[in-house]
C-alpha cells in the first residue's frame, strides 16, 4: 500500500477525533496500532476479503475507507467503514467517496450486499447514511469494542436492488427514499 506512510501520519495526527468511533482490542492494549492495522488490511486484500481504500481531496489523503468481512457465493456481502479528518468534514467528500465505493461493490465486485455499522451516538455518519438512504436494520448491542467498552451500533444496508443505476447516481439526482431513521421517531 504505497500510501501507508501517509496514511500512518494523517492517522497519528487526528488521534482524538478518531479514539471516540476507533475499534480496539478488549485483549490488548487500547492505542492506535497503525502499522498492525494496515498489516492487517493488505492481508484481507490478500485473502479477497477486505479492500483497503484512501479518500483523497485535491491530491491529499484526507480519509480512509475500508472494506471488510466480504464473502461471496450466497452471501455476497461486507462491511463498509470510513472516517475523514475534521478539516474536511461536511464538504460531501465522504458521501461521495462512500456512494463510490458502494457502486464499486455491488457493480464491479459483484456484491449483493453492503452493511455499515455506526455507534448510535456519531451523528456525522449518522448523517451519511441518511443521505444516501440507507435503510436502518436495526442494533446490534454491545457489537464492537472501542475504547475501552463494547459498544452497540446501528446496522444500516443496501443491496443492489435498491440501486439499479447506482447508490451515487440516486444521491446525485435526488431520489433517495425517506426512511424511518431511529433518531428521527419522536
Amino acid at each position: 500500500m504505497k500510501d501507508a506512510k501517509k496514511l500512518e501520519r494523517l492517522i497519528l495526527g487526528n488521534r482524538e477525533w478518531l479514539r471516540p468511533w476507533e475499534a480496539t482490542n478488549p485483549n490488548g492494549p487500547n492505542s492506535f496500532q497503525i502499522r498492525a492495522q494496515v498489516r492487517g488490511l493488505l492481508r484481507q486484500m490478500r485473502d479477497h476479503q477486505g479492500l483497503p481504500f484512501v479518500i483523497e481531496y485535491q491530491g491529499s489523503i484526507v480519509g480512509q475507507l475500508n472494506v471488510s468481512n466480504m464473502l461471496f457465493g450466497s452471501v455476497g456481502s461486507a462491511i463498509l467503514g470510513y472516517w475523514i479528518a475534521p478539516e474536511f468534514a461536511g464538504r460531501q467528500i465522504t458521501p461521495t467517496a462512500v456512494a463510490l465505493a458502494i457502486d464499486y461493490l455491488l457493480s464491479v465486485v459483484g456484491l449483493h450486499r453492503v452493511e455499515i455499522d455506526i455507534r448510535p451516538e456519531n451523528k456525522a455518519s449518522l448523517r451519511i447514511v441518511e443521505k444516501l438512504g440507507l435503510r436502518f436494520e436495526g442494533t446490534k448491542e454491545r457489537f464492537i469494542h472501542i475504547n475501552g467498552e463494547w459498544c452497540d451500533h446501528y446496522i444500516f444496508a443496501v443491496t443492489i436492488e435498491e440501486v439499479p443505476d447506482g447508490i451515487l447516481n440516486r444521491w446525485k439526482q435526488n431520489r433517495v427514499p425517506t426512511q424511518p431513521y431511529p433518531w428521527k421517531i419522536p
